[in-house]
C-alpha cells in the first residue's frame, strides 16, 4: 500500500508573453512581490509559434522565462496561476490583455504547466485551473510529448528550462539540508520511567 506524503517543493517558472517590452520591468517587479526574487531570466525569445494571441496582445510578440528563487509547494500551482491572472488583468486595456503570463512547476523529473482550459491530457488541480505536464525529463535531456506547445521545445527555451532544473537541484538539496538540521535536537527525550 502506497503511503501518502508530502512531496519534495517545486521551482516556479513564469513566462511573459508580451508585444510592449518595456512593460517587463513593471510586470517582473509584480511577480517578484508574488512568487519572490527571480533567480533566472531568459534573454528574449520571439513569439511566432501561433497568431492566438495576436488579436488582444498584438504582434510582433515576444517571450521572456523567469524561474523564482523560493520553492513552492506543488499544491499551489493553481493559486500562481490565480496570481499571475490578477497580475494580467491590472494591464488590461479595453479589456485587452497586454501581457500573458503562463506559470508552472519544474521538479526533476518534469516541467508542468497551469492553465485554465481543460484538455484530455490535463488533470483538474481546483480553483477552475488545470495541470498540463508539458515537457518529461529523463536520460539527461527534455523529452516532448504530443501535446507539447513548439516553442517549448526550442533550443533556447530548453537551454533556460535546463538552467532552472539545474539551480532547481541544487536549491533542493540545500532546502533538504536545512530540514535536516532543524530535525536535529539538541536534548534527547527519555524514553523510560
Amino acid at each position: 500500500m502506497s503511503q501518502p506524503r508530502i512531496p519534495a517543493p517545486a521551482k516556479l517558472v513564469t513566462g511573459v508573453l508580451m508585444k510592449d517590452r518595456s512593460l517587463l520591468p513593471a510586470v517582473a517587479r509584480r511577480l517578484a512581490r508574488a512568487f519572490g526574487p527571480p533567480d533566472i531570466i531568459s534573454p528574449w525569445m520571439n513569439f511566432d509559434f501561433t497568431d492566438y494571441y495576436e488579436d488582444e496582445i498584438g504582434a510582433p510578440l515576444f517571450r521572456r522565462m523567469l524561474a523564482f528563487k523560493r520553492l513552492t509547494p506543488r499544491d499551489a500551482l493553481a493559486e500562481a496561476k490565480l496570481a499571475s491572472n490578477a497580475i494580467e488583468e491590472a494591464y488590461a486595456r479595453d479589456k485587452k490583455r497586454r501581457v500573458n503570463i503562463d506559470p508552472g512547476h519544474m521538479t526533476s523529473g518534469r516541467f508542468v504547466l497551469a492553465t485554465g482550459k481543460d484538455h484530455a491530457h490535463r488533470i483538474y488541480i481546483g480553483q477552475g485551473i488545470f495541470a498540463d505536464l508539458t515537457l518529461l525529463y529523463q536520460k539527461g535531456v527534455f523529452c516532448k510529448l504530443p501535446w507539447t506547445y513548439p516553442d517549448y521545445f526550442q533550443d533556447n527555451m530548453l537551454d533556460f528550462l535546463k538552467k532552472a532544473r539545474d539551480k532547481y537541484k541544487k536549491d533542493l538539496a540545500d532546502f533538504e539540508n536545512a530540514a535536516k538540521k532543524q530535525e536535529t535536537t539538541m536534548f534527547r527525550p527519555e524514553t523510560e520511567v
